[in-house]
């Protein structure tokens, strides 16, 4: 598929955290999203979520839910193992992700699967809805992460897993690791989403990374929502985290 949208305006605002910008956003880049994705992380993305996914830990007959779920990819995993008798909720603010998700969905009808437009602040869903949960990515697009992990906590029951993939903001601005991220989302991340018309859109993400809590930091959150086990483990070198927790 093409790259869309020539010429086509980037979002009003671009503030990390607006969540009407953040929404806009992801409407306009969604139809790119997943090829841009595998393209600026050599597929290694598909690696990092099977790993938040082994975390979770699914198991048939389970109801998992996918927070801030995007095109769907991560709900598709789970559902496959929650099989036969489990149920997988996918959830996100922007409705475009979300159609690409359902097209995604029906040609696997045999799987579970529900598409919902939310709020990942405000879900509207039960305490202890969910055995377990996956967020890829969305954390760190919040208003406020920890009343995302709070809602986060709410929704899992007693001992429900939750995995939270995401960029890694390194503890040193001025170490070898952040200089590394620097020159990938200078040199690689925004050169390549120009060629999309996505070039404001990608150089937001180095503005969002610099109000994202770093690994140590988002601990501290989790403990402050609740989790019981929490641990923050660096992927790829130090460029992407993975937070485990436990309710």
């Amino acid at each position: 598929m093409p790259f869309p949208f020539p010429g086509m305006a980037p979002p009003t605002s671009m503030q990390p955290g607006d969540p009407a910008a953040v929404r806009q956003l992801f409407e306009q880049i969604a139809p790119s999203y997943d090829r841009l994705n595998d393209t600026l992380s050599l597929g290694l993305h598909r690696l990092w979520k099977r790993q938040a996914i082994a975390f979770v830990a699914p198991r048939p007959g389970q109801r998992l839910l996918d927070l801030c779920c995007g095109t769907g990819d991560l709900a598709l995993l789970l559902a496959e193992k929650v099989r036969p008798g489990g149920q997988v909720l996918g959830l996100d603010a922007a409705e475009a992700p979300l159609e690409l998700a359902r097209r995604r969905a029906a040609r696997r009808p045999w799987l579970n699967l529900d598409w919902r437009l939310g709020d990942a602040l405000a879900t509207g869903l039960s305490d202890g809805w969910a055995d377990g949960a996956v967020v890829a990515y969305g954390l760190r697009n919040l208003a406020d992460p920890l009343a995302g992990l709070g809602e986060l906590r709410r929704l899992l029951r007693p001992g429900g897993r939750a995995a939270v993939l995401d960029f890694n903001r390194p503890e040193d601005p001025a170490g070898l690791v952040a200089r590394f991220q620097r020159f990938y989302l200078r040199q690689l991340v925004v050169p390549l989403a120009r060629q999309a018309n996505l070039e404001a859109h990608y150089a937001y993400l180095e503005e969002s990374l610099a109000r994202f809590p770093t690994g140590s930091e988002q601990e501290s959150l989790a403990r402050q929502a609740g989790f019981t086990r929490i641990v923050h483990r660096p992927l790829a070198g130090g460029q992407m985290g993975l937070l485990e927790l436990v309710a």
